[in-house]
């Protein structure tokens, strides 16, 4: 059985590196500017094109929107995955247990405060999109103590996902609220924000985000252990020595950064925290978090880079990313809670 899940492991990641690296060159080739691929390759290379808006739009626009879409898409992916885990539930998400909701409620106030003038997609200062990325972290880190305190408190999994429901509902209001009193530019960037967008990362700004989310993820790797046992449960967790109360915050913590840093510098991208971990556990065909995190990583990439992809070449012009994620994520979903009891999500 061992064998037979390492080799099923060697396939699906296989398959999904091949799937990355025609997606990041369809990506690099394709868009709304056609571009000779020996071009794109020799500009790549550092050969000067002779044309400098080649030479802008395939490394100052491609090239970032190609890393930026891997990192969210991972990121996304694993803050999901961990949610589902610590609150054993296989319909937890950022989106769904409110925490991108908070994230974009954080930056909902720092754009109103500023006039709509800052954040890492329409602002070049440092000042100012390190404002919306701590808005984000903030608004995250609150919904994320009101999920610890209530799961303190209810244990059904069942009514911990109604009140993530509620508290996105509550910070939807409040989002709706501060719209209906804001300048029509901070109005204007915030819809333009919500829409979702992999192309707002400069090539100044891709240090901090770079930097914020592979720490993250490294963090996430750090857990994979204790993740395991969770999936036997609190007390069995509590026997192998696990402090169940500490590896929850954590897990909690890097959710929360995850989450914040893609929302704050892409928008609120939806689905694909929720998706991908299925999209993995049904592929691997198992929850063992050593095979199971990588995987929904690589996978997160190429949903993203997906997207992402299918969003740029559209003949209608660029299509929102959050037009495109429902379309992926909904059939996955539906299919999820048809077959809920027949899937063995942990175990």
């Amino acid at each position: 059985m061992k064998s037979a899940g390492i080799h099923r492991m060697v396939i699906v990641t296989t398959t999904l590196v091949v799937l990355l690296l025609a997606l990041v060159v369809g990506c690099l080739l394709l868009g709304s500017v056609n571009i000779d691929p020996g071009v794109v390759l020799g500009i790549l290379l550092g050969n000067d094109s002779g044309n400098e808006a080649w030479n802008i739009i395939v490394l100052q626009s491609r090239l970032p929107m190609i890393v930026t879409a891997m990192l969210a898409g991972a990121a996304l992916s694993v803050s999901g995955l961990l949610l589902q885990t610590t609150f054993n539930n296989p319909l937890a998400g950022p989106s769904i247990l409110g925490v991108s909701t908070g994230a974009g409620l954080g930056v909902a106030i720092v754009m109103l405060a500023m006039g709509g003038t800052i954040g890492g997609v329409f602002g070049d200062s440092l000042g100012s999109y390190m404002a919306t990325l701590v808005g984000a972290l903030l608004g995250a880190g609150v919904v994320l103590v009101i999920l610890i305190t209530f799961a303190s408190i209810v244990k059904s999994s069942t009514m911990l996902l109604i009140i993530g429901i509620l508290i996105s509902y509550l910070a939807s209001s409040v989002i709706s609220l501060l719209n209906s009193v804001a300048t029509e530019q901070g109005l204007h960037s915030y819809v333009a924000w919500g829409f979702g967008n992999f192309s707002g990362v400069s090539l100044e700004q891709m240090p901090v985000f770079c930097s914020i989310i592979l720490l993250s993820l490294a963090g996430a790797l750090l857990m994979i252990k204790p993740l395991n046992a969770l999936l036997l449960g609190t007390r069995y967790a509590q026997n192998l020595g696990v402090d169940t109360h500490r590896t929850r915050n954590l897990l909690l913590l890097i959710t929360g950064v995850l989450t914040a840093v893609v929302t704050a510098f892409c928008g609120p991208i939806g689905f694909i925290g929720l998706v991908v971990p299925h999209i993995a556990r049904l592929a691997l065909n198992t929850s063992e978090h050593s095979r199971l995190l990588p995987v929904t990583m690589l996978a997160g990439a190429v949903v993203a880079l997906m997207c992402s992809l299918l969003s740029v070449t559209s003949p209608h012009g660029i299509i929102p990313i959050n037009a495109i994620t429902p379309v992926i994520g909904v059939p996955i979903i539906i299919y999820i809670i048809i077959n809920r009891r027949r899937i063995n999500y942990f175990n």
